[in-house]
């Protein structure tokens, strides 16, 4: 999906209503001053109407609330307590944040893969296909921004970068934001973060890692953290790729899979980290219904198995390795095609 189109549909307001509902250290962001609107792009002679293709079922109007360059190649967003959007974009798509499949040389070193030590080490293993090596990495970057309409007139005016500088050679994709109280979550691939505005200026004041560790592989771009959902046991829940993960938590114990996604949750604060579900290839969102079941949709590999919405049982196990991806010839998807397993 382009990303003028996933702008349109990620900022298209309906009747008002929302549309969704360190390694133990911290450390201070970098403040950012708040950045001005700038100037809009001219329009095309024959300019794309956002809203042409969008159907409104009876009773609910649309209309177009933020669209570029108040916001860049955004991924997810949340709104918060005061009605505010919390944007995450990124930058680094096939520019820091990898793909096998365009990198096919390095595929053993990343099946080898045990930590995401592992994947930095294989970034300067294979620095020299680069023009500009390690730099690659570290051109650009994610980041958070926060939009708001302060005059109630139904059209986003005011724009700051929230935070910024996720540009490290292990970062991204940051693909998951929640917020509440104050608080913001950011799933940005190695880290969960927890950002805090003391002074409500639009910018962080405070950034913690709660925890680190994942996305021990890149397998396939997209294959991110993402889904913040609050369950109804108060605790928060999110989900990764098969990109993998090997993570101590605070109480000191270590969950490791580098070869499948799988769904975590812990307390606002980091504790009791847990890992829900296993076995996933690429879960998105996650959504509880209103007697509390979770559930997820999980992407196809492309070798004739279909795309799944999936119920995430407690300590549920759907079978996927990212292995499987890599397995060429007759042997499609190995056992996850050959036996059914999807």
């Amino acid at each position: 999906m382009s990303s003028k189109l996933l702008v349109s549909l990620l900022l298209i307001a309906c009747n008002s209503t929302s549309l969704f509902s360190a390694i133990e250290q911290e450390s201070q962001a970098t403040p950012s001053a708040p950045v001005p609107i700038p100037e809009p792009i001219p329009e095309p002679e024959q300019a794309i109407d956002p809203l042409a293709g969008v159907q409104a079922v009876e009773g609910v109007s649309c209309r177009l609330w933020a669209s570029t360059p108040m916001v860049m190649d955004p991924v997810s967003f949340c709104i918060d307590e005061q009605g505010r959007v919390l944007v995450a974009e990124s930058f680094r798509q096939e520019h820091g944040v990898e793909d096998n499949r365009s990198q096919p040389y390095w595929l053993l070193d990343d099946l080898a893969a045990q930590t995401v030590e592992d994947r930095l080490a294989k970034y300067q293993k294979w620095a020299h296909k680069r023009e500009n090596g390690m730099n690659w990495y570290t051109e650009k970057e994610d980041r958070i921004r926060r939009v708001e309409d302060t005059d109630h007139d139904g059209i986003a005016d005011t724009v700051t970068i929230f935070a910024d500088g996720f540009d490290e050679p292990l970062d991204g994709t940051g693909a998951g934001l929640i917020t509440r109280d104050g608080m913001v979550w950011y799933t940005c691939i190695p880290h969960l973060w927890q950002l805090q505005d003391d002074d409500d200026d639009g910018v962080a004041d405070q950034r913690t890692s709660l925890h680190s560790g994942f996305g021990v592989r890149d397998a396939l771009r997209g294959h991110d953290m993402h889904g913040l959902v609050w369950g109804p046991d108060g605790r928060l829940y999110w989900s990764i790729g098969d990109r993998g993960y090997n993570v101590v938590s605070k109480e000191g114990q270590r969950f490791a899979d580098p070869r499948a996604g799988a769904v975590f949750r812990c307390e606002p604060d980091g504790s009791n980290l847990e890992v829900f579900y296993y076995g996933l290839r690429n879960p998105q969102e996650l959504a509880f219904d209103r007697y509390g079941y979770l559930f997820t949709g999980d992407n196809n590999s492309d070798a004739g198995d279909k795309a799944r919405m999936t119920y995430i049982a407690e300590g549920g196990q759907t079978g996927w390795e990212m292995n499987y991806q890599s397995v060429d010839g007759e042997n499609v998807r190995g056992p996850w095609v050959q036996e059914g397993l999807w």
